[in-house]
């Protein structure tokens, strides 16, 4: 991933939306607080967005 701040589900930036910087297997992402919900309860969404989320479970 560069180093744009936008939300990986919307691809808003952080320029237009708040956004929220993570780390997941060595590599930092930025999500916007309507999609953090996505990652938490439903991370199956983000396949082909977020690698490994196919691998990950629901919390």
């Amino acid at each position: 991933m560069d180093n744009t701040k936008e939300c990986l589900v919307c691809k808003k930036s952080h320029k237009e939306i708040p956004v929220t910087k993570f780390y997941y297997q060595e590599t930092s992402f930025y999500i916007c607080p309507q999609h953090i919900p996505v990652l938490i309860h439903d991370p199956q969404k983000l396949v082909g967005l977020l690698p490994g989320a196919d691998t990950m479970q629901a919390g």
